[in-house]
């Protein structure tokens, strides 16, 4: 792989390992999940080497044998793979049963890293069925007397006590949910894992994560469906001054600046081209910075994430 190449680039994780600086983004629609497996295996031998999955998702037995496939080649060997996992808010009272489902979904023995998915509990039953519960209104239903930082502390076991997780880290969590967390717990988190992009740049989040240890990792880089992003004026400006496409741009507005970034495609043509390394100067990263700072827009406002305190949730 040429180190030009996005998926060549490597961030140090506070606890010294290394995380692949592009990690394939594994949400699939239902329609499209009969040739997903064919997607998975087409990222990896095209160079893909951080794999972003969730429980929630719905994918991982498709990725686990997407990857049984991989490894019987004999051509990329699991330990050469960084795998994550997410723990979903319904089953916040029991992160481990979670993580035992991945992993048997996954046929892994352990994850890379392993993250609570949103800072939130649902009412749900053993089995984290119903995913997001609602009453007759429609109103989702949130667990009673839920602490956040309770399921947080589940994760700190499984890390301290198993060797199912290499790291834990966070998502969706804002400053003053991490400034909490680093004040009540002894594990800072790797990650959080976050929507960010030039149209919702985060500036005060990603300061204070770098500022403690965390990298951020960025969810929706091209502005989910549509790939908005790809059409702002400076993308496009600095995909023509370097001769590459916006594309190229976002994904190393990222890594360029420290961050993980995890975009996801079905188009197995599309995955096969890879990302072309920008190396982005300090005063370009702020110029896509000042651009969402004076046109703010997120693009993913699920309805249980509206009170955590995050700007613009519309």
């Amino acid at each position: 792989m040429s180190k030009s190449s996005a998926l060549s680039k490597k961030i140090k994780l506070n606890t010294g390992a290394f995380i692949p600086a592009v990690g394939f983004g594994t949400v699939c629609n239902e329609e499209n999940r009969s040739w997903f497996k064919d997607v998975v295996i087409a990222a990896i031998e095209s160079g893909y080497r951080h794999i972003d999955t969730a429980w929630y998702y719905g994918t991982e037995e498709i990725i686990g044998e997407a990857l049984q496939e991989v490894f019987a080649k004999g051509e990329v060997k699991r330990e050469d793979l960084f795998v994550t996992t997410k723990v979903w808010p319904s089953f916040y009272k029991n992160p481990s049963k979670s993580l035992d489902e991945s992993l048997t979904a996954l046929k892994l023995d352990y994850v890379d890293l392993f993250l609570q998915h949103w800072p939130l509990g649902f009412a749900s039953d053993d089995n984290g069925k119903p995913e997001v519960p609602k009453d007759a209104n429609g109103d989702i239903i949130f667990a009673e007397d839920f602490d956040y930082l309770d399921t947080y502390k589940e994760l700190i076991k499984i890390y301290k006590k198993t060797n199912k997780v290499k790291a834990i880290g966070v998502s969706n969590y804002t400053v003053e949910k991490l400034q909490r967390l680093l004040k009540e717990t002894d594990v800072v988190p790797v990650t959080n894992q976050v929507e960010l992009h030039p149209h919702i740049p985060q500036v005060d989040l990603v300061s204070f994560c770098k500022e403690k240890g965390i990298i951020v990792e960025a969810y929706s880089p091209l502005g989910s469906n549509g790939a908005p992003n790809l059409k702002i004026p400076e993308v496009v400006e600095l995909a023509k001054k370097y001769e590459c496409s916006p594309v190229d741009i976002l994904v190393s507005y990222h890594v360029a600046a420290g961050r993980v970034v995890l975009p996801r495609s079905q188009n197995i043509e599309r995955i096969k081209k890879g990302f072309k390394y920008i190396d982005l100067t300090a005063k370009e990263l702020k110029a896509l910075d000042d651009f969402g700072i004076a046109n703010p827009k997120r693009f993913i406002t699920d309805p249980w994430g509206k009170n955590l305190g995050f700007e613009y949730w519309d």
